[in-house]
């Protein structure tokens, strides 16, 4: 390439080699605004490099198709680079920390982004109090439109080779082959589908969707803008480089963007001193967000099974809460609606004793809103569990320290404080959606430890 090696048109980019020869073996093209640059280092105009790019195919059309013909030593080195490539920029130095996702908020403007500037917020999803459960009105609509995502073009380089030489259909299925997580199952999923803010309180509209869907979308654009940032030398890319994410456009828009908002909750045991529960997420058993530091429980919000009298059953904040709680804290078997009839949580333990402990009043819950964590576009529900430290002890007096998902952190996991310099200390190791939540409950304390 005009007299330059692999390693020596990469230093002159300020690229990694194995971008390079991803340029040269077509299996990537090179973003738009390195065009320039690398048309100035060959020496050559800009619409040169375009029209090279436009001929080059070095394998079979990319997603489906047949494979290619023969399994020669070319094709199956292109497949090895294609899969060591994917997993590098997955992979790469700062993804699995907080770094990207707050860098992602900055292609938005400031009035997106939540105090903290953690996260993105929509105007009025975050109320400036915590509202009691009650105030959240879900509504079930079963008439949501199918999703569909941009036209292949967009995804092919975003989606590695499979060992046939085609393009992996989606992410989920080269993430299960290829990163082999312990947790990785599709379930059905409640879809947002529209959002209504009022004074003190919100109204939720729901229908359907599945875990791999949402999770293939999510993934796509967290993996769009670790490659832009790698290829940018590690610096905010424009938008311009990120075609899926401007394709999806308005991050709070249900109808742009396929939302399935998960629920996280801060659980606080208030006794003398107000303490919480953190939850390290290990990534060996999990698909995303291992390493990092999260208030527990946390989980998607799902049915515990597809079957329609389980999809009603289970359409409810609190029952979803209950069951993590349940997997999470107590270490009983996910309630995948294995059994031959729904969930009685007036009856079935532990849900029975969740239920009465709320009745009584010694288990108080609070949502204090939603919010969009910026590298993956994923929605979160942020709670508030708060116990009085009786009944948090009789409740979970079986308390795991290690579950399917990570493990508890702190000496049982209740005597984390809930202060504002615990708080500080934890701020390195927490989720982004994670640490917002931590900084709103402790500005909400007064409301939140109050005495009923």
């Amino acid at each position: 390439m005009a007299g330059y090696t692999q390693e020596s048109l990469a230093e002159a980019l300020g690229v990694d080699r194995t971008t390079v020869a991803t340029w040269e073996s077509g299996e990537h093209e090179p973003l738009p605004h390195m065009r320039p640059l690398l048309a100035g280092a060959l020496g050559v105009d800009v619409a040169e490099i375009d029209s090279l790019i436009n001929e080059t195919d070095p394998l079979p059309p990319p997603r489906g198709g047949a494979p290619a013909s023969g399994r020669g030593h070319d094709v199956e080195e292109q497949v090895r680079h294609s899969q060591e490539e994917w997993l590098r920029v997955r992979q790469a130095p700062g993804a699995r920390g907080r770094e990207l996702t707050e860098l992602a908020a900055w292609l938005y403007p400031e009035s997106e982004r939540a105090p903290g500037g953690h996260v993105l917020t929509g105007p009025g999803w975050l109320t400036e109090t915590p509202m009691p459960f009650d105030a959240v009105d879900l509504e079930w609509a079963d008439d949501s439109p199918p999703h569909t995502l941009p036209a292949p073009a967009v995804l092919d380089s975003l989606l590695p080779r499979t060992e046939n030489g085609t393009r992996y259909s989606d992410y989920g299925r080269a993430v299960r082959d290829l990163v082999r997580p312990r947790l990785l199952e599709n379930r059905l999923s409640y879809r947002l589908t529209g959002i209504t803010s009022r004074v003190g309180g919100l109204g939720l509209r729901f229908g359907r969707t599945t875990f791999f869907e949402v999770f293939n979308l999510k993934q796509l654009v967290a993996h769009e803008f670790k490659r832009a940032w790698l290829l940018a030398g590690r610096e905010i890319p424009r938008l311009d480089d990120l075609p899926l994410r401007t394709a999806i456009g308005s991050p709070f828009d249900p109808s742009a963007l396929l939302m399935s908002p998960g629920i996280t909750t801060l659980t606080i045991r208030r006794g003398e001193e107000a303490t919480f529960v953190l939850h390290e997420r290990d990534s060996g058993k999990v698909a995303d967000g291992g390493g990092l530091c999260h208030p527990m429980p946390a989980g998607e919000f799902q049915p515990s099974s597809a079957a329609p009298a389980d999809v009603v059953n289970d359409f409810s904040l609190w029952r979803n809460i209950m069951r993590e709680f349940s997997e999470e804290f107590l270490g009983n078997p996910e309630h995948d609606g294995g059994g031959s009839r729904p969930i009685d949580y007036g009856r079935d333990e532990p849900f029975r004793r969740f239920e009465e402990a709320r009745a009584a009043g010694g288990l108080r819950l609070w949502h204090l809103g939603l919010v969009v964590e910026p590298l993956e576009l994923g929605v979160q529900q942020l709670t508030v569990a708060v116990l009085d430290a009786p009944v948090f002890d009789r409740l979970f007096a079986g308390m795991v320290a290690v579950n399917d998902e990570g493990r508890v952190v702190g000496r049982d996991g209740r005597h984390i404080p809930f202060t504002a310099e615990a708080i500080r200390r934890l701020d390195p190791r927490m989720s982004a959606s994670g640490l917002t939540l931590l900084h709103r409950a402790w500005r909400a304390r007064d409301v939140l430890l109050a005495r009923p």
